[in-house]
């Protein structure tokens, strides 16, 4: 981050890092805790390793990570992180439609999993389809690539689509108490209203408000246009997890925590996250990165509610008033 943007991180977290000096030792100035924790989240090394570049304990060092990990996301996450109310939804979508040319779009969402070491007596919960042991961050990224909405901490063990399904956020999704505008008319037409969507791959169950791609078996022609216009949607989700990961290397690397720390180390890296895009723009490695990254899907059963919605988005893509000129490059 920028001298400037670390400076303002300083002011707002000074005062939960400040402790008193002592008759027997100083305390560590709020700017050394604050700059050991940014540099094992931004590199991952290991507390023997920042033992000898900060000549502090490793106990010292993990008792001010873990502090402080905390502390950032007590600090920020009101100010980053809030629940949206029904103004932010529609300004999101807005945003949405400008960036991707998905009309009524409130977020793009999938899952990653965070990779850890065994915890104790533990079994196989953690042991992910991937092969390794993982805690699952499920996000909701809006259009600049920023987290709308985060849970994490499940277990590696459990697909995507359950884990959605158990948060708070996929409870208040499916049950219709997320607080989203209510339906308005796709952009140059007049009828019908449609509900406000979040975008999603396969393995989620879709819904009033979330919709997915269709199969790859059978396509038409309308049906790869909706997929690529949905999928060119979902795209910033990944982009989001591609800067995250990029910028806070600690999660390409089995953390060397427990589960409970781990957590608290993801929730860091998730506000901070947000904190930085909201005081600099990305940079054109990352924008580049965002390009180039791929998709992947496994197939499950939809609503048929849901796919009446999803064929009248369909009919929207390829109508006049809502195809975009290069469309048909990609299908």
């Amino acid at each position: 981050m920028k001298i400037e943007t670390f400076d303002d991180l300083l002011l707002q977290m000074r005062n939960r890092l400040t402790y008193k000096d002592t008759t027997w030792r100083k305390s560590i100035p709020p700017d050394q805790r604050l700059l050991v924790t940014l540099r094992y989240l931004a590199t991952g090394e290991s507390f023997s390793s920042l033992h000898y570049q900060f000549r502090m304990g490793k106990s010292t060092i993990s008792k001010i990570i873990h502090h402080t990990c905390k502390e950032l996301w007590n600090i920020l996450q009101p100010i980053h992180l809030p629940h949206p109310d029904p103004a932010i939804w529609k300004d999101i979508a807005e945003g949405f439609f400008n960036a991707t040319q998905f009309p009524n779009c409130v977020g793009a969402l999938d899952g990653k999993h965070i990779r850890i070491q065994k915890p104790a007596n533990s079994g196989s919960m953690y042991y992910n389809y991937k092969k390794f042991f993982s805690i699952i961050l499920m996000a909701l990224a809006d259009h600049t690539c920023k987290f709308i909405a985060v849970d994490i901490g499940a277990y590696g063990g459990t697909n995507d689509a359950r884990v959605f399904n158990e948060s708070n956020l996929g409870k208040l999704l499916y049950s219709g108490q997320l607080g989203l505008p209510p339906p308005q008319p796709l952009p140059a037409t007049t009828e019908p209203s449609l509900p406000f969507v979040i975008v999603a791959d396969d393995a989620f169950r879709m819904g009033e408000n979330i919709l997915k791609p269709y199969s790859s078996r059978q396509l038409d022609s309308s049906k790869r246009t909706f997929n690529y216009r949905l999928t060119r949607a979902r795209r910033v989700i990944e982009c989001a997890f591609g800067i995250l990961a990029g910028k806070w290397r600690i999660l390409n690397k089995a953390i060397q925590l427990t589960p409970e720390g781990v957590t608290d180390v993801v929730k860091a890296c998730v506000v901070l996250h947000n904190f930085i895009i909201s005081k600099e723009s990305m940079s054109g490695s990352e924008e580049t990165e965002c390009n180039l990254l791929g998709l992947q899907t496994v197939h499950v059963r939809s609503a048929m509610g849901a796919i009446t919605i999803r064929e009248k988005f369909r009919d929207y893509f390829v109508s006049e008033e809502g195809r975009i000129p290069w469309q048909n490059n990609y299908i």
